[in-house]
């Protein structure tokens, strides 16, 4: 029983969530300007207790069973999910427009239902002839898989008790309003109230929901924070748009780990998950071109091969340019730096153009060996000897760090075919590198340059790329 006890007015951003006693005109949460609008007076509320319908248990005599997880059938999927779908669990997946989420939900769904399990898709976004052709064209129709295209939560829910799927999927759960709510669908109390009654009906039916949501123009998950503290999973969808690659990353995850990433190529034909991504990220050639470095990051627990490409020029006038793609800029301004004052090879005042292969992004420190050599061998004019590769941090003071997880990346690299690596001193001290791969351990990035170098030129260690750039 509750009973009121004083009420104050109260503010809400419109953004976050974020309530506060008095007006201010920023948020304190969001930091957004405007967004902080009166709402009411909120009133404060004692419960007393109550008789609880089932008894408390002992935690030995409780059933796990019912919390397995189910394999959903795309194993990228299942990858990040840790094991597939659990009964009951509310996973949120949100990502940029046209990043593949309604299609690999409609594909997750269609491979339920073929399964012998009933799936109610509700669509608030499209119609159901418009979902229809979709699942018509990547083969995702199915007896068992129902429709609805609905945006009224009172409905949603009246699909859901008269249906009672084995799995609900909801697209999008900002485009599904509550008539009890004030305020447009997608705002702030609309989406929390959506989302805690679609959250508890699952529930309570241990059903298992997928919730689609879209995220702002900072790239985060739009509505109140909260919404991603009441559901099972949060899964963002990463890739750029002029790429077909996809990463999916668990960024809260209740029932595995949160350090996997499923990799998703997105076709005419659907999304199809990549269980050996890293041919993707590499150019195939019959001979070594200068400007390019091979390295190994880690994407979560995951290691892919990716090839980073470097082009330097003569500027036309004005102020050396600096242009990357799929690189940190602040990375490259750093690692030029570096080149110019700690290893003698002059590119300050050359254009420098850095980029990736196949729309893969380095964001680790472990790639600023490889852009280094990428850059040096494009201002020599030579090529790195085929079947090597780079991994290490560059550090300010020209030395090299040891990365994590160089074993998985060498192991990577050898499985590809790949026979020279070159790492940080002390990188080998965790164990001895893998079978079929040959590791040659630097200090600095001078000597890194210097033993690459005369590698190129099949000369002696003492010569070197910054040798034949210097005359």
């Amino acid at each position: 029983m509750a009973t009121k006890s004083g009420s104050r007015p109260a503010y809400r951003c419109a953004e976050c969530g974020w309530t506060a006693i008095k007006w201010v005109g920023r948020c304190g949460e969001c930091q957004a300007w405007g967004t902080v609008v009166e709402t009411g007076a909120p009133t404060a509320v004692r419960t007393s207790a109550a008789a609880p319908a089932r008894p408390a248990v002992p935690i030995a005599d409780v059933d796990a069973q019912t919390a397995r997880a189910r394999p959903t059938g795309v194993g990228e999927f299942d990858r990040v999910l840790g094991g597939g779908l659990v009964p009951g669990a509310v996973v949120l997946m949100a990502g940029e427009p046209g990043i593949g989420k309604s299609t690999l939900a409609l594909d997750v769904a269609a491979r339920a239902a073929r399964e012998g399990r009933r799936v109610l898709y509700v669509s608030g976004e499209e119609s159901a002839a418009q979902v229809k052709l979709r699942a018509e064209r990547i083969g995702a129709v199915a007896d068992t898989l129902y429709l609805a295209a609905e945006t009224d939560l009172s409905t949603v829910l009246g699909h859901l008790e008269r249906t009672d799927p084995d799995l609900l999927v909801v697209d999008s759960v900002q485009t599904v309003a509550s008539a009890d709510v004030e305020g447009a669908p997608g705002n702030v109390g609309q989406v929390r109230e959506v989302a805690a009654a679609l959250i508890q009906a699952a529930k309570s039916r241990d059903t298992a929901a997928v919730l689609i949501g879209h995220v702002t123009k900072d790239g985060s998950i739009a509505g109140p924070r909260v919404l991603e503290h009441l559901v099972d999973v949060v899964v963002q969808f990463e890739g750029e748009r002029h790429s077909r690659l996809r990463l999916v990353r668990a960024v809260k995850n209740r029932f595995g780990p949160t350090d996997e990433v499923g990799c998703f190529d997105l076709g005419d034909a659907g999304i199809v998950g990549l269980p050996d991504p890293s041919g993707l990220f590499l150019t195939s050639r019959d001979r070594p071109v200068a400007g390019t470095c091979v390295t190994v990051t880690l994407e979560g627990r995951r290691p892919l091969v990716a090839e980073v490409q470097a082009l330097v020029s003569r500027p036309g006038g004005g102020s050396p340019r600096r242009t990357t793609s799929g690189l940190d800029s602040s990375r490259l301004a750093m690692v030029l730096a570096v080149l110019g004052q700690r290893a003698g090879v002059p590119l300050a005042e050359l254009d420098c153009y850095a980029a990736t292969v196949g729309g893969v992004r380095l964001s680790e420190p472990a790639s600023d060996l490889a852009l280094a050599l990428a850059l040096t061998s494009a201002l020599a004019d030579l090529s790195l000897p085929m079947g090597t590769i780079a991994v290490g941090e560059v550090g300010l003071a020209g030395d090299l760090r040891p990365v994590t997880g160089l074993q998985r990346r060498l192991t990577e690299a050898a499985r590809i075919g790949f026979t020279e690596a070159v790492v940080p001193t002390g990188s080998l001290a965790d164990g001895p590198p893998p079978a079929g791969i040959r590791v040659h351990e630097v200090a600095t990035l001078a000597d890194a340059v210097r033993l690459v170098g005369s590698a190129a030129q099949g000369g002696s260690p003492q010569g070197g790329l910054v040798a034949v750039t210097n005359g």
